[in-house]
């Protein structure tokens, strides 16, 4: 097989193997090698304790983690992380082992990693090394732990976090002994810092099997966002839904684009129904008020979580527009489109076709029609780079002050402006504004009172 290892990588394996050390590539890299796909980076293990790597490789190594001897090698511009072959000690806090001691046995270093697929080496002469049969597992496309998944799993309560990223990423199906591993110790996570927790979340929410993965298995990820707990299995009552609360939820996840903020925004935006239901005399379900309440939970989940603060914003501009509706009308995409900007807009046409694309098998066509619509009418307006802020008007606060505008009547003149080119009754050119701008201070609009 060609492995098709970069020659920069290639480099510091022969290095280490001309001064008679044995060189590995291990974990991820290899396995993205076996499915055909570029790895994002490259992990070397060796049994050359970490001064001589460090001693070999001089200037270009950097003791990135001497503790566990780990050593950073910058090879052709590229980093390559080199770590000394080892065993773990005993776990203590469901995260980290006591203490490590380093091995010449590969076979030793393989042992105490997490799943099989991740639990092979390639050597320097092109030698697959896999002990626990993770080529097969690649090839049944399925996740395994190495060993007892209770004793991974207890060793390291992360690892459960990881088995759903990687379903979600790779579309890989879970072996039945990992997964009930995995409930049964999924309460070991809350052992795991609130920054691991969201880094494993962001990619497994991006991953192209999220849906599946959501359905399978709430009750882990309710050990992390026990803000899902109440929606699962919760019975909407209402004919637009088929699904309860969270499988509605786990396929609205799905159906919009793989963005963190998109993905989040539907993984929130129904937590507040089971908190807010209502049955009218016919018994339907009705959920007045649930957005807010949703946008309430989300915000306790994200300051737990501690999202950056620019993906906290993003994620409570979209639920605070979520319950928007307009007509698939050109003037009323325009207004919206200037009340939210283009982006917010666009991104919330995707969240309601999503929303109604999880109601039912296949989605519901009669529901998406008028989203489908409006799609295509945000798309027309947006290439055509229609005016959608103050500031794309045609004239300035200047234009207004010269007209005789003064103070806060400026920016209510250019407001007014606005409204009118994005309610379609103007146009943004200089002169109509202008015009309508004299008018305006004429009729004394925005005069001091």
């Amino acid at each position: 097989m060609d492995w098709c290892v970069p020659s920069y990588v290639n480099a510091v394996m022969q290095s280490l193997r001309a001064a008679g050390y044995r060189a590995y590539l291990v974990g991820g890299c290899v396995r993205d090698l076996l499915r055909g796909t570029q790895p994002a980076d490259y992990d070397l293990t060796t049994d050359a304790q970490p001064e001589a790597v460090l001693a070999r490789f001089d200037a270009a190594a950097h003791p990135t983690g001497l503790p566990h001897g780990t050593v950073t090698v910058v090879s052709a511009g590229y980093p390559v992380e080199i770590t000394t072959m080892r065993r773990d000690g005993a776990y203590r806090d469901n995260r980290h082992p006591e203490q490590v001691s380093f091995t010449d046995r590969i076979e030793e270093d393989l042992a105490r990693r997490d799943f099989t697929v991740n639990a092979m080496a390639l050597g320097a002469d092109g030698v697959l090394i896999d002990p626990f049969g993770g080529e097969g597992d690649l090839a049944a496309k399925t996740l395994r732990c190495v060993g007892k998944a209770e004793v991974r799993f207890a060793e390291d309560a992360l690892r459960i976090l990881r088995l759903l990223r990687f379903a979600a990423v790779l579309g890989f199906g879970v072996e039945e002994e990992t997964a009930r591993a995995a409930r049964a110790l999924r309460a070991n996570l809350a052992s795991v810092a609130s920054e691991r927790v969201y880094a494993e979340m962001n990619r497994l929410l991006c991953g192209g099997n999220v849906t599946q993965v959501l359905l399978a298995f709430p009750d882990v990820l309710g050990a992390v966002i026990a803000e899902i707990l109440p929606c699962v299995g919760f019975d909407q009552r209402n004919p637009h839904h088929i699904y309860d609360v969270w499988g509605h939820t786990a396929r609205s996840v799905g159906f919009v684009p793989p963005q963190r903020e998109l993905r989040w925004t539907m993984l929130f935006h129904d937590l507040g129904k089971p908190l807010s239901m209502t049955l009218d005399e016919a018994g339907v379900g009705h959920f007045y008020g649930h957005t807010a309440l949703s946008a309430q939970l989300a915000e306790a989940v994200m300051e737990r979580l501690h999202f950056e603060k620019a993906l906290r914003e993003q994620v409570r501009v979209q639920l605070a527009c979520f319950d928007d509706t307009f007509p698939p009308e050109r003037a009323a995409l325009h207004r919206e489109m200037a009340r939210r900007g283009r982006e917010v807009t666009g991104k919330l046409l995707l969240t309601k076709l999503a929303d109604n694309a999880a109601k039912a098998h296949n989605g519901l066509a009669r529901a998406q029609a008028p989203w489908r619509a409006a799609q295509e009418i945000f798309d027309a307006l947006a290439a055509e780079g229609a005016c959608c802020a103050v500031g794309e008007l045609a004239v300035s606060g200047a234009d207004l002050l010269a007209l005789g505008f003064a103070g806060r009547g400026v920016g209510l003149a250019l407001q007014k402006l606005l409204d009118e080119v994005a309610s379609e009754k103007l146009d943004n050119t200089r002169p109509a504004l202008l015009a309508r701008a004299r008018r305006l201070r004429r009729s004394g609009f925005g005069a001091e009172k």
